[in-house]
């Protein structure tokens, strides 16, 4: 089968297209011939090597979430998986790949009404910015701000925030027209990445979603109002510097917190529930999937170009190519 790993990590050129045997299932785990693959932020971190020393190698597959039918089955899988088509977590690594082992408990089956292009925009992004804004406790009549929120997380936490009757959802975004886009989806004020650019903006918010991280970060603390939470649920632009700290103590008497939001942290038979009805509602046009572009696995080092570049709005999907 093809696959597609990482030679040496920072620039997408150290990406190739390799060929590895087919799969076989281990105990508890399927095998899935794979129809789209979603390129995730997370995929690009990795990528660029800011993770170093966390257990990524040269020669790994990148990659996440996929969707495809499931083609064979592990010991201990009930073998009428067989022929479905679901959506899969592959983990941190493994989704780059004609043909993706999952285990059982990582996966979820299709509406028929759904994609597997849209499955793998939403998959992830909707629970993470679901998540996210549970852990932030955002209740009816709060002020939001997504930062970063071109991305597919981003995208879906506005759609969220705003169906929870947030006062405002204010975003960040890199241009003007990314802006405009982010009203359709319930966005109510644009501000430039500095987090400025809209008089009529909160100066102050009670919930931040971060899914940006970097140099910037603390500037974004002195934006929470009294009470404010902020939450991090990506790094995208890098680690925020060592201090950042200090700008929370420096607002002690806000009473501000900040925190971090990963998935791993979500029981499975939560997340497995809240990931299924988010692809009912992407059914019922509740929920938007929001596809950038679709190219070919082939092409994943020119997906993460794009990625880098910042012009992504939503998510791009590899799907893998025809054999002759």
């Amino acid at each position: 089968m093809r696959a597609v790993t990482i030679r040496t990590f920072g620039d997408p050129d150290g990406m190739e297209i390799v060929d590895l045997p087919e799969p076989s299932p281990a105990p508890g785990e399927v095998v899935i011939r794979t129809d789209a693959i979603g390129v995730g932020g997370v995929d690009v971190v990795i990528r660029r090597g800011m993770l170093g020393g966390s257990g990524f190698d040269a020669g790994m597959i990148p990659g996440s979430e996929i969707a495809g039918t499931v083609t064979a089955v592990g010991d201990g899988v009930d073998s009428s998986w067989i022929g479905r088509r679901v959506w899969a977590f592959t983990g941190t690594t493994g989704g780059y790949v004609e043909q993706a082992v999952a285990a059982v408990d990582d996966i979820v089956p299709l509406p028929s009404d759904l994609s597997s292009v849209d499955a793998v925009t939403l998959g992830s992004a909707g629970p993470v910015a679901h998540f996210g804004l549970r852990r932030a406790q955002l209740v009816t009549g709060e002020t939001v701000l997504v930062r970063g929120a071109a991305g597919s997380i981003g995208i879906a936490a506005v759609e969220l925030a705003a169906r929870a009757g947030a006062a405002a959802v204010a975003v960040t975004a890199s241009s003007t027209d990314r802006g405009d886009r982010l009203r359709l989806f319930g966005a109510t004020h644009v501000l430039d990445r500095a987090g400025n650019g809209d008089a009529a903006a909160p100066t102050e918010f009670d919930v931040i979603l971060d899914i940006v991280g970097g140099p910037a970060l603390p500037s974004f603390i002195g934006r929470l109002a009294p009470n404010g939470r902020m939450i991090a649920v990506g790094v995208v632009g890098g680690y925020p510097p060592a201090d950042f700290g200090t700008a929370i103590l420096g607002a002690f008497r806000k009473s501000i917190s900040f925190g971090t939001l990963s998935l791993d942290t979500v029981p499975r038979d939560e997340l497995t529930r809240v990931r299924a009805e988010m692809f009912d509602a992407a059914v019922r046009g509740d929920l938007h999937a929001v596809v950038h572009d679709v190219l070919p696995l082939g092409f994943a080092a020119d997906a993460h170009r794009r990625m880098d570049s910042g012009e992504v709005f939503g998510r791009i999907v590899l799907v893998p190519e025809p054999r002759p």
